[in-house]
């Protein structure tokens, strides 16, 4: 059965312009601009009021009703990201070789990790800026406007250090997302 009328509204907050043009919305805040096209999508997307996006879905079935509130969640993200931005923190597990990792350019470079000689490398993408924790030992963070990058270098740092042709109940090393989220408003 299809529903008629499916629709939800995100809050524009205030210093944050948002701009929609044939699906692809623009947000600009204080920390910089982000874009994101929902061409793929088959909806109608609106400003109403300068306060609101509204998001519309006609006559959908149950898959297509999903992609509302995941469109909805995209532009909320985007909106996070303009004004506070993402920080992941990421901590080094290891039981005897101390894992090395240093900036250099715009790679990540691992080194020392279950004793190896070979230098893994995870590029850095645009926007995502690493952080090398000066108060907790083993820690680096990851901080963006754009969550699916920075969420993304974290997820090919994490993989770039998974132990093969070992028993993974014993040899637990890598490195691990420990928190994640929105960086808290400084007040």
């Amino acid at each position: 059965m299809k529903t008629v009328l499916a629709s939800r509204e995100i809050k524009i907050p205030d210093g944050v312009e948002v701009s929609i043009k044939s699906r692809v919305v623009h947000v600009k805040g204080p920390r910089g601009e982000l874009t994101g096209s929902f061409k793929h999508m088959d909806m109608d997307l609106k400003i109403v009021g300068g306060q609101y996006v509204r998001v519309d879905l006609w006559f959908a079935t149950r898959k297509q009703l999903a992609c509302v509130r995941t469109v909805c969640s995209h532009i909320d993200n985007m909106i996070i990201g303009v004004t506070r931005g993402f920080r992941y923190k990421m901590r080094f597990v290891y039981s005897h070789f101390p894992i090395n990792v240093t900036h250099s350019g715009s790679n990540v470079e691992i080194r020392n990790f279950l004793g190896e000689k070979r230098v893994r490398k995870v590029p850095l993408p645009e926007g995502v800026e690493y952080i090398r924790s000066a108060d907790v030992k083993d820690q680096i963070e990851l901080v963006g406007n754009d969550i699916a990058a920075v969420s993304l270098t974290c997820a090919q740092i994490q993989q770039s250090t998974n132990v093969r042709h070992k028993d993974l109940r014993k040899f637990l090393d890598g490195i691990y997302v420990s928190e994640k989220g929105a960086i808290a408003a400084e007040e």
